[in-house]
Formats: C-alpha cells, sequence, structure tokens
C-alpha cells in the first residue's frame, strides 16, 4: 500500500499531505499536555511491531503491492490521535530511511494508513462492541471487522488516489476494484491477528484498549 514517487501528480499529492499536516495538527493539539511515560513506552513499542510487520510485501498484479497494515489494531488500542502518531512514525521511517514509499506520497501514505485505517478500525471497534454488548465472541467479532474493514477502505483509498493520478498508466476502474479487492483478502489475515492480539490483551492487559476516556 505504500505509493512510491512517481506515482502522484502534483494535485493528487498536494491534495493528500493537506489532509496529512490539517489532520496532523488537530491531533497534536488533542494529544498536548496527555503524554504519559507509559503512553510513549506503548507508542514506541507497537511503532517498532507494526514497522516490522510492514516491511513484509507481496507483489499484486496493478503495479502495488500487499502487505500488514495494522492500523485499526492500534486504533483499538491507542484511539485515533494516539494511533495516528504511532502510524506516523512507522511511515515517516521507512520513507526517509529505507525508501518504503515516497516523499512525495507521504501525504496520501499517510492519510490511507494513519488516517483512514485507524480511525475506521477504531469506530467499528466501538461501533460494534456496543452492539455485541461486550461478549467474548461479541468482542472477537468486532475486533475482527475493524481489522478486515480498516484495510478494505484505506487500500480503495490508495486506489482512487493512484487511479485519478494522471501518472499512473491505469485509471480508477481498474485501481480500485485491485486494491480493494486484494486488501479484502489479505484483510481477513489482518482481521484474524487483530482479533487475537485484542482477546490477548483483554485477558492479560485489559488496560491497554482504549476505552475513550482519555480525549
Amino acid at each position: 500500500m505504500h505509493i512510491p514517487d512517481g506515482y502522484l501528480d502534483i494535485a493528487t499529492a498536494a491534495t493528500t499531505y493537506a489532509i496529512f499536516m490539517i489532520y496532523g495538527g488537530y491531533v497534536l493539539r488533542k494529544v498536548k499536555g496527555k503524554l504519559t511515560s507509559e503512553n510513549i513506552s506503548l507508542i514506541s513499542v507497537l511503532a517498532a511491531g507494526i514497522f516490522a510487520s510492514q516491511m513484509l510485501n507481496w507483489p499484486i498484479p496493478g503495479g502495488t503491492s500487499l502487505h500488514f497494515v495494522g492500523g485499526g489494531l492500534v486504533g483499538i488500542m491507542l484511539g485515533p490521535w494516539l494511533g495516528f502518531l504511532v502510524m506516523t512514525i512507522v511511515l515517516l521511517v521507512q520513507c526517509l530511511v529505507f525508501h518504503d514509499g515516497g516523499i512525495t506520497a507521504l501525504g496520501a501514505n499517510a492519510t490511507n494508513m494513519a488516517i483512514i485505517d485507524v480511525v475506521v478500525g477504531y469506530l467499528i471497534y466501538r461501533s460494534l462492541i456496543k452492539v455485541f454488548d461486550v461478549k467474548r465472541t461479541g468482542q472477537t467479532a468486532a475486533a475482527f471487522f475493524a481489522g478486515w474493514l480498516g484495510t478494505v477502505i484505506s487500500g480503495a483509498a490508495c486506489g482512487l488516489e493512484i487511479g485519478y493520478s494522471h501518472l499512473f498508466p491505469y485509471g480508477f476502474t481498474i485501481t480500485v476494484p485491485v486494491m480493494a479487492g486484494w486488501h479484502a483478502v489479505l484483510g481477513i489475515i489482518e482481521g484474524f491477528i487483530t482479533a487475537l492480539v485484542v482477546i490477548y490483551l483483554t485477558n492479560r492487559a485489559p488496560h491497554l484498549i482504549y476505552s475513550g476516556r482519555r480525549d
């Protein structure tokens, strides 16, 4: 899902950078004065884990690749604000140090993985938890769909961005179905892993699951 340099035209890159910067500024205001040593440690550990997981890539038709994203999981654990910081740290290191994702496409990659995936995962989990009344099977289903749907929607957004760019050889009628379809398949694995981690944390360290009370 990491878009490299040369795929996005100036308009698309500028628009996604604007979304990333505006949202990032809002997040920094939300977390100002609320970062604790425990939060910082958890952010660092999660960023390292997500970074390692995302380095495994599988090429797919359409000029891009698939990999574990993890945005839904960090959204469930840290909420949309701190989850954004985790994913942004990961994307910055990958882009600037390992050249995984282009500098010109950083705004798009952050919009897809640090904003859309995190927020969708968080909202789906919180919504379904209320529906399922926090029962064990319900919590497992909520975590699974959070991981799965966050991946699918962020993948579709990636397809939309590269498809609308005149620099990419395929239009959005091809890129969106390819990205959404393949990520729907990958999302099954991501949802399964997300559910396993959430259930484990619920049993061993329930305080690590974001309750929505720290905003």
